[in-house]
C-alpha cells in the first residue's frame, strides 16, 4: 500500500521500497514560476527565466481505442529566457530534499535556440560550482555527461545522439552509491559510471545560452536519507529493543533544544526542557520517575568531551530499584551512542 502526500505541488508516495517524488507543474498557473525550487545560474549572462508553460504533449500510455486522443494539453516547466551568452547554464534546483540514491527521470522537449538546444539534469548539485550533469543537444548531436568541481568542467563523455527539435523525449539518470547510470528514450545511453567525487545533493533542471526547453512528467525514485542522529537511535534500538523511550536532543540556533532523533518518529521536533539544556551546556546528568519508569538524561559528547547533544533513556523500573542503577544502565545505552565518535556536524546530516 502507498501513502500519497500533497504538499507545494509536489506529490510523495512512500512504499516499503523507498519513496516517489512527483513534480505536479499542472498546479500552477500559465506564467507562474514553481516554488521550493532555486534559479542558479553557474557561467555568465543573466539569469534563466523559469515560469508554466502549457503544450500539447503525447500520452505515454498507448490509447485505449483508436478514436481516443493520444496527446493532451498540459501544464510544463519551461527555461524561456534567450540570452545568447557562452557559457551560461540556467538551472532550477530543487529545495526540498537531498538525494543520495535515487532515479531521476523528466520527458522534455527542445523548442527553440541559435547558440544552443539543449536541456538536462543536474544532480547531487552542491552550489553552482559542484555537480554533475547529464544533457542532451540538438545542434551537437550528442549526450554528454560531465562533472564541475570547483568551478572547472571535467572531459564530457556520451554518445551521438539525433534529436530533432519540437520533439519529446525521455531523459533519466539513476545514483547508486558511487555508479550512475543514464538513459535516453528507456536505452541505456552508455555504460554505468563510476565517480566518487559527489555522494549526494540536490537535483534539478538544466539548459545553456539560449535554448528555449521544455520539461514535463518529472519524478524521482529515491531511498530516503536516514540522519545520522536517527541512526544512533535506531542502532541502539536493535541491541536494547526493550527501551521504553529513547530521543536525541540538539541545542538550535534560537537557544532552545528539541527533539532531531527518536524511538517514536511522531516526537521529532518538540522542544525539550531544562534537564536536556543543562546537559548540553553543564554535562548534567538528570534523573525523573513515572510510574513503572525512570527517565535518564545524559550529555552526549564528541571525541574531544566537548558536550553535543542530550540523550534521554526511558527505562522500565523494577522494584526496589535505585537511581544509581537507573542511572547506571542509562549509561550503557550512551555508550553505545559515543563509540561511533560522532561530531555535532554529524548530527546535523
Amino acid at each position: 500500500m502507498r501513502i500519497f502526500i500533497w504538499l507545494c505541488s509536489v506529490a510523495l508516495a512512500v512504499a516499503a521500497s523507498g519513496a516517489e517524488l512527483h513534480f505536479n507543474f499542472g498546479d500552477y498557473p500559465a506564467g507562474a514560476t514553481p516554488t521550493n525550487f532555486s534559479s542558479v545560474l553557474a557561467g555568465g549572462g543573466a539569469p534563466g527565466v523559469w515560469k508554466i508553460v502549457a503544450d500539447a504533449v503525447p500520452s505515454v500510455f498507448a490509447p485505449l481505442t483508436d478514436k481516443a486522443p493520444d496527446v493532451s494539453r498540459q501544464s510544463m516547466l519551461a527555461q524561456t529566457s534567450q540570452d545568447a551568452t557562452d557559457g551560461r547554464f540556467p538551472m532550477f534546483v530543487y529545495d526540498g530534499d537531498i538525494f543520495r540514491n535515487f532515479k531521476f527521470t523528466t520527458r522534455f522537449k527542445l523548442v527553440s535556440g541559435t547558440a544552443g538546444q539543449m536541456a538536462g539534469i543536474v544532480f547531487r548539485f552542491q552550489n553552482v560550482s559542484n555537480f554533475y550533469v547529464v544533457r542532451v543537444s540538438a545542434l551537437g548531436k550528442n549526450l554528454r555527461f560531465y562533472k564541475v568541481v570547483n568551478g572547472q568542467h571535467s572531459e564530457p563523455i556520451g554518445p551521438a545522439v539525433n534529436l530533432a527539435p519540437g520533439a519529446w523525449h525521455t531523459l533519466a539518470v539513476q545514483a547508486d552509491g558511487n555508479q550512475i547510470t543514464l538513459w535516453l528514450d528507456d536505452r541505456l545511453a552508455l555504460p554505468p559510471l563510476g565517480d566518487n567525487t559527489f555522494a549526494e545533493g540536490k537535483i534539478g533542471f538544466w539548459t545553456k545560452s539560449d535554448a528555449v526547453s521544455y520539461f514535463t512528467d518529472a519524478a524521482v525514485e529515491f531511498t530516503p536519507r536516514i540522519p545520522v542522529a536517527q541512526q544512533l537511535v535506531n542502532g541502539v534500538l536493535e541491541k536494547e529493543s526493550r527501551l521504553l523511550g529513547l530521543q536525541i536532543y540538539a541545542l538550535g540556533t534560537n537557544g532552545a533544544t528539541r527533539i532531531i532523533a527518536s524511538k517514536d518518529a511522531s516526537e521529532i521536533g518538540r522542544p525539550g526542557t531544562d534537564a536536556e539544556l543543562a546537559a548540553i551546556q553543564n554535562g548534567t546528568v538528570s534523573f525523573g520517575r513515572e510510574r513503572s519508569a525512570m527517565l535518564v538524561t545524559l550529555p552526549l559528547h564528541d571525541r574531544n568531551g566537548d558536550y553535543i547533544a542530550a540523550v534521554c533513556v526511558k527505562l522500565k523500573s523494577f522494584f526496589g530499584e535505585t537511581q544509581n542503577s537507573g542511572v547506571t544502565r542509562a549509561m550503557m545505552v550512551l555508550k553505545m551512542m559515543q563509540s561511533l565518535g560522532v561530531s555535532a556536524d554529524d548530527l546535523q546530516k
